[in-house]
């Protein structure tokens, strides 16, 4: 398995060069297309349609045009080695742009949210249809060395370990944690030991199959198995809904969109 087109979302209001040149790697290992992504909202005078624009208003838009091509001819010089690269962008919230544009992608390669312009990464995981590639602002490389796979018996993590077999089979080692709070021992390391045998037939390399109880937040301990461990990835299932138009999110899922060291790639 692998990964055919990968889509990023490329920042217009703070910097995404670490988070390009990881998706340029990318791109290169699975020998895939990429698709650069920004949008940008001209709040609320743009979305006027029937009112003329002020001299401010036009002013904002000329600069956001400019950004646009300023940042598609970066995109596109550096990525010039691969073998097919694509840039899209539009005058709209990036968030709705990514969701909209993800019909084209394998996996979407997202950052963390800095300011109401930027994309949602949490909104996005559960929306997409597609898995999502959440990357630290400090991390320009994901070298697979060591992957955890966040395991919990249900239907948002087996999607994701399924999603992520073209980076599970491209790793040195594979770890499978659970974090039981409420399953007994023993059925977890049965089910642990039948997601070992599922990914050694997919040709993963299954290092380790941990099971423990969390002595605090199970967020908190996952994160101490992956620094312990030395993981680069974190794969887990997307856990979250809507409730009157505010998105709530499973507390493991709001720490890793919020707190991860590491990448994780995230399926819902």
């Amino acid at each position: 398995m692998s990964f055919a087109a990968l889509m990023v979302h490329v920042d217009l209001e703070h910097e995404s060069a670490q988070r390009v040149e990881l998706a340029i790697g990318l791109a290169d290992r699975f020998q895939a297309a990429l698709i650069g992504v920004a949008g940008y909202a001209l709040w609320p005078a743009f979305m006027a349609g029937d009112v003329g624009l002020t001299e401010s208003n036009q002013y904002d838009l000329q600069k956001a045009t400019a950004r646009f091509d300023e940042r598609g001819k970066t995109f596109r010089a550096h990525g010039r080695s691969l073998k097919q690269i694509e840039w899209r962008s539009a005058l709209e919230p990036p968030g709705e742009l990514l969701l909209r544009e993800a019909r084209a992608a394998d996996l979407l390669i997202v950052g963390r949210r800095h300011s109401d312009n930027d994309a949602e990464p949490g909104v996005i995981v559960l929306r997409a249809g597609r898995p999502v590639l959440l990357v630290p602002d400090t991390i320009g490389a994901l070298p697979l060395r060591r992957v955890v796979v966040a395991w919990k018996d249900t239907r948002e993590c087996r999607r994701a370990v399924r999603d992520a077999l073209p980076f599970l089979q491209q790793a040195k080692e594979v770890l499978l944690v659970e974090i039981g709070e409420n399953e007994s021992g023993s059925q977890a390391k049965k089910n642990l030991a039948d997601v070992a045998a599922y990914l050694v037939r997919h040709r993963v390399i299954v290092a380790a199959e941990v099971w423990r109880r969390p002595r605090g937040p199970a967020a908190a301990e996952l994160l101490h198995v992956v620094k312990g461990e030395k993981a680069d990835l974190i794969v887990a299932g997307g856990y979250g809904h809507s409730r009157l138009g505010v998105w709530i999110f499973g507390g493991v899922t709001r720490e890793l969109l919020s707190a991860s060291p590491v990448c994780c790639m995230l399926s819902h």
